[in-house]
């Protein structure tokens, strides 16, 4: 079948890594069911994997992605939820399992003609959504969702600050909470995508590092080191960052530790979101009329043109394969 795969690992020139080609259909588990792909999204999982994180040698070559909506063999129009829990986890919560995986790390990825997973990880596709619009959920919407209404502490009202206007979990962000009542102020590198930020619904935009008018109650962080001390320092006494990437990197030059427990300030760590929260983000999106930004569909073959995109930067919103 044809798919876009990590070939090799490379850890300054991921496309390197990258093949788009026929590869062999996994052996499949007992229990799990195919979906034929009709869309996958990228995320910057995927280029971290080509890098060489978190997917050792052995498990290569390994089909890229986390993200996809199709259709099962009986017709059934679904989205894949991706986080696989070790089988002898027993909790409620998906992300607590300290041996959970998601899809393109221990088991084959979405990013193909066919995508297998536990019959569990289906989530039934509303008919309102696009199969497009359905794939940018499990990962940058189901992220976003829990940063702002599981984790944040957030009310009607309140001010968040999104770090890194562009990226797909930092749009959902936007979207999400201002649909939710909040106060909507993002940062960005480029003036260009703080307009467009705006433009979305977010109330103010403000360059990267630039001092606010006020503290806020609480900051989306998924940028990482270049970001982390405006962060911490945007927030009101008693103010809470959800942290849930570091795309620039996990180790700022400086840590903050003293304004953390002087403030005293909260740090919440946030990792994909429970499979019941992909259930409401869906029902979000139709009471709403939200839909997830997509930035460029391309057919499978131009695989590699999605993935130069995300490694430069030049996105707003979300990439869309469709095989």
């Amino acid at each position: 079948m044809l798919a876009a795969y990590a070939a090799r690992a490379d850890a300054d020139n991921p496309l390197q890594a990258l093949e788009v080609a026929g590869i062999e259909p996994p052996e499949v588990p007992s229990g799990w069911v195919q979906v034929k792909v009709r869309a996958a999204a990228l995320n910057h999982h995927d280029v971290w994997a080509l890098r060489g994180v978190g997917l050792p040698a052995e498990a290569l070559p390994m089909i890229l992605g986390c993200d996809a909506a199709g259709v099962t063999d009986d017709g059934r129009e679904v989205i894949v939820y991706p986080v696989v829990n070790d089988p002898a986890f027993d909790g409620t919560d998906a992300t607590h399992d300290p041996r959970r995986s998601l899809l393109s790390e221990r088991y084959p990825g979405t990013i193909a003609e066919q995508v297998w997973v536990p019959a569990q990880n289906l989530v039934d596709k509303p008919a309102e959504l696009s199969f497009a619009e359905a794939a940018c959920l499990p990962t940058a919407w189901l992220t976003a969702y829990r940063m702002l209404f599981v984790q944040s502490g957030l009310a009607p009202g309140d001010t968040v600050l999104i770090q890194g206007a562009g990226g797909g979990v930092s749009t959902a962000c936007i979207l999400l909470a201002r649909h939710a009542g909040f106060r909507v102020w993002v940062t960005s590198r480029d003036a260009g995508r703080g307009d467009r930020a705006v433009e979305l619904g977010a109330h103010r935009a403000f360059g990267s590092g630039e001092r606010l008018p006020e503290r806020v109650d609480a900051v989306m962080e998924t940028v990482g080191a270049a970001t982390w001390s405006h962060s911490i320092n945007s927030l009101r006494p008693g103010g809470t960052v959800v942290i849930c990437g570091a795309t620039s990197g996990d180790n700022p030059s400086r840590a903050e530790l003293t304004k953390i427990f002087f403030k005293p300030l909260r740090v919440i760590g946030s990792t994909m979101g429970t499979k019941p929260e992909l259930v409401a983000l869906t029902r979000m999106l139709l009471a709403t009329g939200l839909r997830p930004v997509v930035d460029r569909v391309l057919p499978l073959t131009e695989a590699s043109a999605g993935f130069a995109a995300m490694v430069n930067g030049d996105i707003f919103g979300k990439i869309v394969l469709e095989p």
